[in-house]
């Protein structure tokens, strides 16, 4: 998928997360948008890859793309660590809400992820479709109705 799709699936996630939980949906929005970033770390033309070329390299040089950065065990590290520092709850949840969309999102690729990293198995869901195709603007546009309305209730400002 591409970074506009992982963005706008960060904040579905986060925004539909928000309405089952107490935290403050803008700090929710926020690390949802940073978490669907983070797994991409790995590859150099990501959005977060040309912000961050060095680690970009190291990550992409010891893993390559889809691999730690998009497993299981990357997310319980990334969880274990923002516990360890003591990051803002609500913050931390975000961007873990965020990432688990973007490995979700790569799942429905035809690459698929290694979701259980070590292990060499690639995942995937049923349904797949390459990067930039006609189906991923369809992703995209379902992804931006769903955080439109998953944000009406909280944002409604009247």
């Amino acid at each position: 998928m591409t970074g506009k799709t992982h963005i706008t699936g960060g904040i579905a996630a986060s925004l539909a997360f928000a309405q089952i939980s107490h935290y403050e949906p803008a700090i929710l929005l926020i690390g949802g948008v940073a978490g669907a970033l983070i797994p991409d770390i790995c590859h150099g033309s990501s959005t977060i890859g040309r912000a961050l070329p060095f680690l970009s390299k190291i990550i992409s040089a010891l893993f390559g793309h889809r691999t730690f950065t998009h497993s299981l065990v990357f997310l319980f590290l990334t969880m274990a660590l923002f516990e360890a520092v003591g990051l803002n709850e609500a913050l931390a949840t975000g961007i873990i809400v965020g990432m688990a969309s973007h490995l979700l999102l790569d799942m429905a690729t035809k690459r698929g992820i290694k979701l259980l990293f070590p292990l060499r198995v690639t995942v995937r869901l049923p349904l797949t479709t390459s990067t930039g195709s006609f189906t991923e603007y369809i992703v995209f546009a379902v992804l931006s109705l769903l955080s439109v309305y998953f944000g009406y209730d909280l944002f409604n400002f009247s």
